[in-house]
């Protein structure tokens, strides 16, 4: 069983290490590269089989003792993340095969792929402070080398802005953590539960909370550190992009949860209401900033803002459920996101630009992806019977039972901005007549996909949308799951007991 636990960090690793010593040959590239994603996929099922019912997993490596070795703990809730990382990373790397050009596939971009993978999947299993600061830095090396890989002038200019930013967020991390560690002696999630719970000195550890929460809200792109987003996630290929809306800024939500939830829990007074005002501002100014926009990518990077709101709201209203929730928000706006972004890039594909005021015609050129379009821009929207639907209606029914009205009603009307936004884009880019004069773009190939490449592309979006219509059908049972998900981040003493094997 705990190999289970090293399983979703290992896999990715291996498969990078092929991908970088196989780099001569781009087809068994593209084989390893399908192949370790299946069986990381594999793993995190495997791994969300066995803890379905609530348990909790633990491994100290190299048998060191907790709290002094490096653990790795899998709960229920960062099991479910483990298996977004696995499906977002299967359905990047199956859309990489058409969508990604042969110069960066030569200058590394299965292997940086897969090194991202296995930094994301280690920040969800890392049971400690200092292992969680490591894996953000493998992440942001990887995604750093992803936004510049290319080499064009926007790229270069996007990831100035993305690695200045997260560089302070890194470097108020670790503040953070000397302050936590002088305090307690320790960074390890349980043993700092288990210390603090005992000894909590709210002045102290509030300072350090403070810290934490503009360095992982830098990560999440809360408000009102969310401005390096959209400047930096619109300029990499479609592919990348949909990785980064899919896992990099839920890293950042993750953590967030994780330790206002477990360690951060002395002054709910405080931090309760804080999370709503930063969730009600994130919603309100990211949806604004995507209502204004003319690009698709641009427009949908805004909306990455907005989306993150709702989890916050989850975390401020602070209920079971509220986190569960914010837990099946998460995990549905993940994957309707990263089906929004691959259309984007079959669009650009076939046009060479998603500027809407120049597209047009779609439907009736490309009738199946403007379909695929539709579903998971309706589910984006929070309408029925789609995932997005049951997320948003769990996260209004807590805030509702709390009487958080004003949070409630700023939830509302984002999610009516956000059908407006998203009705911009299937008026401008599909329903309407295509220009009569249609211009390409020079730097690209011709707009016609042959027939296997266009398969490739939209293969992905038909797993990714399927998802999130089965998330929407299946809905009870998968709240049930983020229930119990829910209950052992309120509940932190079975964790504890686990990794430390005493109660606090």
């Amino acid at each position: 069983m705990n190999l289970l636990i090293v399983l979703p960090v290992l896999l990715p690793l291996l498969t990078g290490v092929g991908t970088l010593l196989l780099r001569s040959s781009t087809r068994i590239q593209h084989v390893v590269s399908i192949t370790g994603s299946a069986g990381f996929l594999a793993s995190a099922i495997l791994l969300l089989v066995r803890l379905r019912d609530g348990g909790i997993l633990a491994v100290q490596l190299g048998n060191w003792p907790a709290p002094f070795g490096i653990t790795f703990v899998a709960d229920l809730f960062s099991a479910l993340m483990v298996l977004l990382t696995a499906v977002i990373g299967f359905t990047v790397a199956l859309y990489s095969i058409a969508a990604i050009d042969l110069p960066r596939i030569r200058y590394g971009y299965h292997p940086l792929l897969h090194f991202l993978l296995m930094g994301v999947s280690g920040a969800f299993l890392t049971g400690d402070m200092f292992n969680l600061y490591v894996w953000f830095e493998v992440m942001l090396i990887a995604s750093f080398v992803l936004l510049v890989l290319g080499g064009e002038k926007a790229q270069f200019a996007g990831a100035v802005k993305y690695v200045t930013v997260n560089l302070l967020a890194s470097m108020l991390f670790l503040i953070g953590a000397g302050v936590l560690y002088g305090k307690t002696g320790t960074l390890n999630f349980a043993d700092l539960a288990f210390k603090l719970a005992q000894n909590p000195e709210p002045a102290l550890v509030n300072t350090s909370a403070i810290l934490f929460l503009v360095a992982f809200g830098i990560k999440a792109a809360v408000f009102p550190f969310f401005f390096w987003l959209p400047d930096s996630y619109h300029v990499p290929p479609a592919a990348v992009t949909a990785l980064f809306s899919g896992l990099l800024t839920k890293v950042g939500v993750y953590a967030l949860m994780r330790t206002f939830s477990m360690i951060f829990i002395h002054d709910m007074d405080f931090t309760g209401p804080l999370f709503l005002v930063l969730a009600g501002l994130t919603m309100v100014i990211g949806v604004f900033g995507a209502v204004a926009q003319g690009e698709m990518k641009r427009l949908l990077s805004f909306h990455i803002v907005s989306q993150i709101g709702y989890a916050l709201m989850g975390l401020g209203i602070f209920t079971q459920l509220a986190l569960s929730g914010a837990i099946y928000f998460t995990l549905h706006v993940a994957i309707a996101k990263a089906a929004l972004f691959f259309v984007v890039g079959y669009v650009a594909r076939r046009r060479g630009h998603t500027n809407l005021a120049r597209l047009g015609g779609l439907l009736r050129e490309s009738p199946l992806v403007a379909v695929l379009f539709l579903l998971a821009a309706l589910s984006l929207a929070g309408l029925p019977p789609f995932s997005g639907f049951f997320a948003k209606f769990t996260l209004i029914k807590a805030g509702l039972e709390a009487s958080q009205y004003a949070i409630v009603a700023v939830a509302l009307l984002v999610s009516m901005m956000t059908l407006f936004s998203m009705t911009k884009i299937w008026n401008e880019a599909f329903w309407k007549d295509a220009p009569e004069r249609m211009d390409t773009d020079a730097r690209v190939p011709a707009p016609y996909l042959q027939a296997g490449d266009k398969w490739l592309y939209i293969l992905p979006i038909i797993l990714l949308v399927g998802i999130t219509i089965v998330m929407g059908l299946a809905a009870e049972p998968i709240l049930q799951m983020t229930g119990r998900a829910a209950e052992q981040l309120l509940d932190p003493a079975p964790y504890i007991r686990q990794v430390l094997g005493r109660m606090p």
